[in-house]
């Protein structure tokens, strides 16, 4: 019966054993962003809704995402954002500092852009990969 232990199993085993793809999975991450923009002529209002995906409150919170190019924030809400263009930080403000679960939070900002009016394509929040959408 040696020759029912088949060796075809072993070839796939390394793949779901690789811990490779896991940690760069967006979806791994404590939370959600999803982002609703308003464009017109040369601006834009953009409303960034952050929602902690885990099982435990988050106590202070910033949120890291790149504008994409050509925009530039000239002000926001519910959060404080710097710099004003490129790799932006939202921090929490004193209000919205805890970050319960599956309650969401809406932040945003108004900006001036040079026609490209794209969402910004990936969220950090306090350092984790947050899930788009």
């Amino acid at each position: 019966f040696a020759s029912t232990s088949s060796p075809s199993p072993s070839p796939s085993s390394p793949g779901p054993s690789s811990p490779g793809p896991i940690p760069s999975s967006p979806a791994s991450g404590p939370c959600r962003v999803s982002a609703a923009i308003n464009p017109w002529n040369t601006g834009l209002t953009e409303n960034l809704t952050i929602t902690n995906t885990g099982s435990a409150p988050i106590n202070g919170w910033s949120l890291a995402f790149t504008l994409p190019g050509g925009q530039s924030i000239t002000s926001g809400w519910s959060a404080t954002y710097s710099p004003t263009s490129g790799q932006v930080t939202a921090r929490n403000v004193n209000y919205n500092a805890t970050l319960a679960p599956n309650a969401p939070v809406v932040i945003g900002f108004q900006a001036n852009h040079t026609g490209n009016t794209a969402t910004p394509t990936a969220f950090t929040l306090n350092g984790a990969a947050c899930t788009v959408g």
